[in-house]
This record gives C-alpha cells, structure tokens and sequence, in this order.
C-alpha cells in the first residue's frame, strides 16, 4: 500500500467466496488515504458483469474501503441527497492497480432521509450454503451489520453528508486536472 497516490485511477473487482470474480468497475479515483480505510471517487463508470454484460453507474459515488472492516460504503450523490449502498465484504486488498474484495451478498441500502433496508437476505443463504461459508465470516458479517447500521444511525465516517460533499468537490478537481 506504499505506492498509493492521490489522484491516482484504479479499477474495482468484486469476487465472489469461491474465487470467481462477480463484478468490475473501471473508474475509482483515490482522494484520501487515512490509517483506517481509503475514499475514492468515480462518475458515469462502466460496470462489468461476470457474465460480460455491461453498464454505466448513473451518479457520482465516493467510496470507502475499510483496511479491517467487513464491508465498504457507497455513497451515490443523487438530484434529491445522497444515498448509500454498503456491501458486506471482505476487507479490501489492492494489486495490480486493482481494489480487491470479496463481496458477501448482503447489502444495506441507505436512503437520503436516513431510513434502511437490509437487502438480499435469500441471496446470502442461498450463497452461504452452496459455497460454504465459515460459521465464523457469518458471525463478522452479522455483527459488522450491526456495526454499518450504528454508523448510519449516528452519522459516522461516509454517513457525514458534508463529507461525501468535500470527497465529490475534491474528485472534480482532480478530473478537472486531469
């Protein structure tokens, strides 16, 4: 992680528990490195499916990615406040310019009035009996959950509506530059 630079591009690449890559996308901008987790941005970035298929995200996004926690955080700057995506995953890894994790199916769906939703319940069991999970990756990722949600309720880190402002300002900069 020496080698990290502000301003720098990289590509994302969500795997799934048993290795095979679910989903890439080819645009995050690195605009913080702090000792806890690294904020990147991106805009109008292609999405690449497993299967192939492709598409564009519709919003700006300013991503966290936690060094030693079990999900990463999007938050989607949408025409009516800033909606957030969390995936429960894996810490993240970078190699190969390349931000690396493994996505474990639940996801936290945050809306601009603060309200929540745990979303796709029946995918994790289905993907925790067919791969196998560990008894012990079901326990992190039920009580870093509890964790995410405790952040949304308190506003914390990416939940900080002025921070996600300062990350998107600072991402348009750096494209402006570029």
């Amino acid at each position: 992680m020496k080698d990290l630079k502000i301003g720098k591009k990289y590509i994302i690449h969500s795997y799934k528990h048993n290795g095979n890559i679910h989903r890439a996308w080819d645009e995050a901008v690195l605009l913080e490195i702090t000792k806890d987790y690294l904020v990147f941005g991106n805009n109008k970035t292609k999405v690449t499916e497993a299967d192939g298929r492709t598409w564009k995200t519709k919003e700006p996004a300013i991503m966290y990615f936690f060094y030693n926690r079990w999900f990463n955080i999007i938050g989607q700057i949408k025409k009516d406040g800033i909606y957030y995506y969390c995936n429960m995953a894996s810490p993240f890894l970078i190699e190969e310019n390349a931000i690396k994790y493994i996505d474990y199916d639940l996801d936290l769906r945050v809306f601009a009035d603060r309200t929540f939703k745990v979303l796709d319940k029946s995918e994790y069991k289905y993907h925790k009996e067919k791969m196998k999970y560990p008894e012990t990756v079901d326990i992190i990722l039920n009580k870093e959950l509890n964790s995410l949600i405790e952040m949304v309720k308190n506003k914390k880190i990416a939940f900080n509506e002025t921070a996600i402002n300062i990350y998107y300002d600072k991402y348009l900069s750096i494209k402006a530059k570029n």
